[in-house]
């Protein structure tokens, strides 16, 4: 079988695997298609050379059919389609709580063990979502990142009627956007790439440029100067930051998406003078991903167009390169069938 390999200082090989038989308590997974998430770029990047092990099949977007199964697995079979929400949780101890999804001793699958960037997969039972017959496997490729999205909002407790802000338009945002608005909310996308901008208004959403733009005045004039109920930040820079307490309302909440991984200045003086929330909010947890596969299978949501690129494994290298060179795309799939 064909499996690609993350070598390190930018490179990825394709080699020629040999086809593994599942352990006792696996399944054996053909892969259909494997996106590309902002996690593997950092990868490419070698930004995560300390954690990921060199050569290191990564991915963890993904979907496909089980092809095999261990002889201890009994709720799974060859032939079903299925998504894998790729948490290894099996250090999980008291002190967890049981927030299985942000465990002390988490690991991630595609990230800390081999990926899903290859034609076969053997994966733990566990991590198995079942997908309908009638799912469509490229659409089912978002599952894993609709899955943040629909953590976020629900960690946030956006209900019909409130205003969200979105700050970041990329794959993430736009997802985080769709979902608000399948609650029902108001929502306003704030991002500075103009693609981005234009594929937001395309599919219906209210987006501005705010460095065009004075938000807070935009969101006022939106909200009968109320401004947001809800802030998601999503874009991870600075500016959002300092912008994120300005456009909220009263006792509005943040929600922090975006990874920053270092320390930033907040203005604390707004969480104090307007009672503000400011939420964590990581992966996911079981019950995100069973409404990502609902919204998946019935499609009233335009996900097609968040799908920019199709390539094969065998052009990984290149794929990268031109993620690179093309920030404005949002999400590539692996065509793991070629």
């Amino acid at each position: 079988m064909i499996a690609t390999q993350y070598k390190g200082n930018k490179n990825f090989a394709v080699i020629d695997k040999e086809i593994e038989e599942p352990k006792d308590d696996e399944v054996r997974i053909k892969v259909a298609y494997s996106g590309v998430c902002g996690t593997d770029v950092h990868i490419y990047h070698g930004m995560m050379d300390k954690r990921v092990s060199i050569p290191q099949t990564i991915g963890h977007e993904m979907s496909g059919v089980i092809d095999a199964v261990g002889k201890n697995v009994t709720n799974f079979k060859a032939g079903e389609k299925v998504v894998v929400r790729p948490l290894d949780d099996r250090k999980v101890k008291p002190s967890d709580k049981g927030f299985n999804h942000i465990c002390e001793d988490l690991k991630f699958i595609g990230i800390d063990s081999p990926g899903s960037m290859q034609q076969y997969w053997n994966v733990p039972a566990f991590v198995l979502h079942k997908l309908k017959p009638e799912t469509d496997l490229k659409l089912a490729a978002l599952i894993e990142p609709l899955s943040v999205a629909t953590h976020d909002v629900r960690r946030s407790g956006l209900v019909k009627g409130e205003t969200a802000v979105v700050l970041g338009g990329g794959p993430i945002g736009m997802l985080v956007a769709m979902v608000a608005k399948e609650v029902g909310a108001q929502v306003i996308i704030s991002e500075v790439n103009p693609t981005r901008i234009k594929m937001a208004k395309d599919l219906g959403f209210d987006a501005v440029n705010p460095t065009e733009v004075d938000l807070v005045a935009y969101v006022k004039s939106k909200t009968d100067n109320k401004r947001a109920d809800v802030i998601f930040e999503v874009a991870g820079v600075q500016p959002a930051l300092d912008i994120m307490c300005e456009v909220a309302g009263i006792r509005g909440r943040i929600l922090m998406v975006a990874i920053h991984g270092d320390k930033k200045p907040v203005d604390l003086f707004k969480f104090f003078w307007k009672e503000l929330s400011l939420i964590g909010a990581r992966v996911y947890e079981k019950e995100d991903y069973e409404k990502s596969i609902e919204l998946i299978t019935e499609n009233k949501l335009p996900f097609e167009a968040m799908i920019t690129d199709v390539q094969p494994l065998s052009k990984i290298q290149q794929v990268f390169e031109n993620i690179d060179k093309n920030p404005s795309g949002m999400k590539v799939l692996m065509d793991c069938s070629l």
